[in-house]
Parts: C-alpha cells; sequence; structure tokens
C-alpha cells in the first residue's frame, strides 16, 4: 500500500488543470469547419459578404420574353403573344397578362419552360371583366395546370433568357474556343528516326590521294 505525505494530492488532481489549458488552447487554433458543416464560414482576414440579385448573373426577369399562345375556340384563331413579364394584351373579349417566366438551362437533363399567366375575360351577359385563371403554365406538361374556358385556351409556347456561363461548354480550349486537333502519332521506324536525331561524325575520313593506296617499287 502507497502511502502519501499529510496534505498533498493525487497526482490526477495536480494533473487535470494542465490538461484542461491544453484542451482550451486546442479549441482555440483549431478554427477548420467540419466536413458536414453548412453555413457561412469566418475566414480570417476576409469579410463575409452576402450575394443580393445585383451580384447574380443572368437574366433579370424584366428583361425575358416568353411567347404565349392564344386560341379562340369560337373561331378556331390563335394568336402568339410576345410578352416580357409585367405586361398584359387584348384580343377581343380576353386579356393576357404575364407576370414571370421561367425555363431550365440547357445543359440540365430536365427541359422545362413555364410562365405565370392571368387570363381576363369580359362577360357578355354583363360586359364585366372576371379574372377567368391565375397560375403556372408548363410547355412541356400542359397536364399540370389547365385553363378551363369555354371559349379561350392559353398556353406556353418559349421563355428566352440568359444563364451564367456554367456547364461542361463554357469550356474553352484553343484560339477560337475549339478542341485543338491533335496530330496522329507515327509509328515503326518512322516514328524513331523522326524523334531521334542523326549523329554528328566523331572522325572526319581522309582526302583522296592522287597515288593508288599501293604503289609499284621501282627497280
Amino acid at each position: 500500500m502507497i502511502r502519501r505525505p499529510a496534505g498533498g494530492f493525487p497526482p490526477i488532481l495536480l494533473g487535470a488543470p494542465l490538461l484542461g489549458c491544453a484542451l482550451l488552447a486546442a479549441c482555440g487554433r483549431n478554427d477548420a469547419p467540419e466536413a458536414n458543416q453548412s453555413g457561412p464560414v469566418k475566414i480570417e482576414g476576409q469579410p463575409i459578404r452576402n450575394a443580393d440579385e445585383a451580384s447574380l448573373s443572368g437574366t433579370p426577369m424584366a428583361e425575358r420574353t416568353a411567347v404565349i399562345g392564344l386560341l379562340n375556340k369560337r373561331n378556331g384563331l390563335t394568336r402568339d403573344l410576345s410578352m416580357k413579364p409585367g405586361e398584359a394584351l387584348r384580343v377581343g373579349d380576353a386579356i393576357v397578362r404575364l407576370q414571370a417566366c421561367e425555363t431550365t438551362a440547357p445543359w440540365e437533363n430536365v427541359q422545362e419552360t413555364g410562365a405565370f399567366v392571368q387570363l381576363d375575360v369580359r362577360s357578355s351577359s354583363d360586359g364585366k371583366w372576371r379574372r377567368n385563371f391565375s397560375g403556372w403554365l408548363f410547355r412541356e406538361r400542359p397536364d399540370r395546370n389547365v385553363v378551363q374556358h369555354p371559349v379561350y385556351d392559353v398556353w406556353v409556347k418559349s421563355c428566352t433568357m440568359e444563364w451564367p456561363e456554367s456547364g461542361p461548354a463554357t469550356v474553352k480550349l484553343g484560339d477560337k474556343g475549339k478542341v485543338p486537333a491533335t496530330a496522329s502519332p507515327a509509328s515503326g521506324a518512322n516514328a524513331s528516326s523522326a524523334a531521334a536525331p542523326e549523329p554528328a561524325d566523331s572522325t572526319a575520313s581522309p582526302a583522296p590521294s592522287g597515288t593508288s593506296p599501293t604503289a609499284t617499287p621501282n627497280n
């Protein structure tokens, strides 16, 4: 049995303050975010800025152009209405309003075009305008939202807009954005002869003399 002097503290209690200081120092030095951390991250020396609509590239909503089809079921006439978000066009007793339009980027797998359309129709009985439809219409999926009116029908045909430069088509190679053509590798002896330079002559060949190599002795 080990005895300790009176008034002394166990070794574990003596090392506890040092262990706590070491843990606090380690926590103060580790500012790196975890792998699954989300949200803003503090970067030393650089302020954190929030992206606003002005800094985002792409076509603003007010500059987009949509083509809305309008059908009069009584006479079978159709009209293509080219509109910008916020505009309204009247055709007979119908007013078509465009509030917004969206379309997916060309590099996305699912292509879809939609527009938020409102249809106002004037009643033939009392001459008052009534809102018949208000909602999103989709070109590829017209069954998602249907305009139910005995005379008029509207649908989305297109939405013209631009997107931020992204996707595989934005990688530029070469002077004009084309992939530079690579020469086909040579094969066989042509490859070795084209790659290896000719060795230089180490010794110069002697110049030919006027006499033959073996002279006939004179008697």
